[in-house]
């Protein structure tokens, strides 16, 4: 039987560690939806989830996993054809989506473990005119470890006119700079099981008023997901279906917690953590004398999650099961990259110390 897990030492990438008081924060009794207590503690929370996506504008909180507001992107955002930026897994789902969901849409495929480039953006949306009026990215590709130039690429799609921009930012917010106003995103979408630290089950979005407009063009944007409904919804501080409020309760401690640390302070410790395991990548390498190595390229590495590619003799899992008989759990690769590679999710309220401890152990075990 392998030994309980401890806090600290649980460094999936996603979902990562939830803090004991969080739970504590949720076993609150549940009110009523409607209820004028929910309306206060949602307009109550929304100065620090705005300030959480460096925004002016109000945050949507849907009772869904991310990808709920991934299809919320597609079916509220395009009116002819999408172009989705994929480097990995989780941002070719933008691109099944659009497909489950009838709207036509490209991809503009990167390798896994590259970037997708703004100048190949440039190219593809400068080639082709008017085909687009939507552009998909994620921001940390957590299949990967890459983190795209978001800046770089947002700054491209603001070169052709009627184009919008979607963002994932599901294991980046909270532990990575998103500037969502200042850099000029349209929509961008967060989950809150990654650097965010709460349990599975909440998806939080934002909407500039260009895609609010854009919304009230399409004819046939769903109905759990509709970002017209979300918006009137918060005139009265409600969301337009029932909500999760015990993790509401969990989401208000929290933000209490990100507020306090500080964004930039935040971002400083997962950047510290991120340094680190690339450090003790390539000490392990030099050590052994065998090709360990980041996946992600230098300049383009997440500072929330970490692929490792392993040498010949090791897998994936079998890092997983000798990691988790010393009582921590990393992750296998993803996808393709399962046997190649493990993976060390470092966000979240992780800390220098603990992803020290599980270093030390890397070492024993491997």
């Amino acid at each position: 039987m392998n030994p309980p897990i401890s806090f600290g030492r649980f460094f999936l990438p996603g979902p990562t560690e939830v803090p004991p008081d969080l739970f504590d924060a949720m076993r609150r009794p549940v009110v009523g939806h409607r209820s004028a207590e929910v309306s206060g503690l949602v307009e109550a929370m929304q100065p620090s989830a705005s300030r959480l996506f460096r925004t002016s504008r109000p945050v949507y909180l849907s009772t869904s996993s991310a990808t709920g507001m991934m299809e919320a992107a597609i079916t509220n955002l395009t009116r002819r054809r999408v172009l989705c930026l994929t480097n990995g897994s989780f941002s070719k789902r933008f691109h099944a989506i659009a497909e489950a969901t009838g709207r036509p849409a490209d991809a503009l495929e990167a390798e896994w473990g590259e970037p997708n480039l703004p100048e190949r953006l440039h190219d593809a949306l400068g080639a082709a005119p008017g085909r687009y009026d939507l552009v998909t990215v994620v921001h940390s590709e957590s299949s990967t470890g890459v983190l795209n130039p978001l800046q770089e690429l947002a700054a491209v799609v603001h070169e052709f006119d009627d184009v919008l921009i979607a963002v994932d930012t599901v294991s980046s917010l909270a532990g990575a700079p998103v500037e969502t106003d200042e850099w000029g995103l349209d929509f961008v979408l967060t989950g809150s099981q990654k650097a965010v630290a709460l349990p599975p089950g909440l998806a939080l979005a934002v909407a500039s008023k260009r895609a609010l407009a854009r919304a009230r063009e399409v004819e046939h944007r769903g109905f759990y997901f509709d970002i017209l409904k979300f918006e009137k919804n918060l005139e009265r501080w409600q969301t337009p279906n029932t909500p999760a409020v015990s993790l509401f309760f969990a989401l208000d401690r929290q933000l209490n917690r990100m507020m306090e640390e500080g964004l930039e302070a935040r971002w400083e410790r997962h950047a510290a953590m991120a340094r680190r395991t690339y450090e003790w990548v390539d000490r392990t390498a030099a050590r052994t004398g065998r090709p360990w190595r980041v996946l992600a390229p230098e300049g383009y590495r997440s500072p929330c999650v970490t692929v490792i590619m392993l040498p010949d003799g090791l897998t994936g899992p079998e890092v997983v099961s000798r990691t988790l008989a010393h009582g921590y759990t990393v992750a296998a690769g993803y996808g393709p990259l399962k046997q190649p590679s493990f993976r060390i999710g470092h966000m979240g309220e992780h800390t220098l110390d603990e992803l020290e401890a599980l270093l030390a152990v890397l070492d024993e075990v491997l």
